[in-house]
């Protein structure tokens, strides 16, 4: 046996002919060099295209009042300088455009009435006053801003070389699999990326915005300011989350994968719904950020996902239960 190579190790192809451990090895540093080229590829890409995504991450923080009714704004503009936007009423400000909330630019300028120089305001009717923002980000050292650049360009990098790395990677394991389980392999990993995609969605959409408000809110209520964040938290914490909640909507699938092997029933899934908050927050805590706003954020949704896990569980042991009568 010295020197030949494991016996166990000889796995036949798709020609039906056996590859040894070595030529497994070998297909295995390949998918790996392959994956690891897609990411540089897709690291320099994203490098050149940090400001698109810094701007995309950013949008979350733009959207933060999408729950609280809008307010009239208006924003002075002095030569390039500008300041506000400011929220105003109409009993303060009569001289805003008709509508709602609008969002007027008014211009500064002087003209001369008499011996005396008059401050002026022109509404400019073609521009647009950005809504007020309670929060801006900064770069407080002088190497941050390539250490955040980097960063975007590494998040960036995964998610856009994602196809390619999973398709080198899925090259090296299909080829061990018969057809039955590679349609299962493909009817689970459809099921993931839909659940992972609605995870990131829902989050960057919906979840996001509101926690951000609520982390602002809570620093008011401590009696700090929240009006200036540090960019490279800011996109951890961004990217984490979003992260974070795509794994963790993968949560039913285990659940499911656990109940196809008899290892649960519906009924047993029901009885930990108790203990399944409990889990919930955990995971909030271990899939994005150890603080409570994210913890809850993450909670809610696990949670109702498990009683989807339950309900459909019941269905499959209904539906086993018909068919065995069937049978007999």
């Amino acid at each position: 046996m010295s020197g030949s190579e494991p016996e166990f190790a000889s796995v036949e192809d798709d020609s039906g002919a056996k590859k040894s451990f070595w030529e497994h090895l070998k297909d295995l540093r390949g998918a790996l060099v392959k994956s690891a080229i897609a990411l540089g590829v897709a690291l320099v890409l994203c490098l050149l295209l940090d400001q698109q995504l810094v701007a995309i991450l950013e949008y979350p923080l733009h959207r933060m009042n999408i729950f609280q009714k809008a307010k009239p704004t208006v924003t002075l503009e002095l030569g390039a300088a500008k300041l506000g936007p400011y929220v105003v009423t109409r009993e303060d400000f009569p001289a805003l455009p008709p509508g709602d909330a609008p969002n007027a630019v008014f211009k500064l300028g002087i003209t001369q009435v008499g011996n005396e120089q008059v401050l002026t305001l022109k509404l400019d009717p073609t521009a647009s006053a950005a809504t007020p923002e309670e929060v801006r980000l900064h770069n407080l050292s002088p190497g941050e801003a390539f250490f955040v650049a980097f960063h975007v360009a590494l998040y960036g990098a995964v998610a856009v070389s994602s196809p390619f790395w999973i398709y080198f990677l899925g090259g090296f394991i299909l080829p061990a699999l018969n057809f039955k389980e590679r349609r299962v392999i493909f009817s689970w990993l459809g099921w993931g990326l839909f659940l992972f995609l609605a995870g990131v969605l829902s989050t960057y959409f919906l979840m996001l915005p509101v926690a951000l408000k609520a982390s602002v809110k809570y620093s008011n209520l401590l009696g700090f300011s929240a009006a200036d964040w540090q960019a490279n938290e800011y996109i951890s914490f961004v990217c984490k989350f979003i992260l974070g909640m795509g794994v963790g909507f993968q949560f039913p699938l285990v659940v499911l994968f656990l109940v196809k092997l008899g290892l649960v029933t519906y009924k047993q899934l029901a009885h930990y719904r108790r203990h399944m908050v409990v889990l919930s927050l955990i995971l909030g805590a271990i899939l994005t950020t150890p603080e409570p706003i994210t913890q809850i954020a993450m909670a809610v949704p696990l949670y109702l996902l498990y009683e989807i896990c339950i309900w459909i569980a019941w269905y499959w042991d209904r539906k086993k239960r018909k068919l065995e009568q069937q049978v007999g």
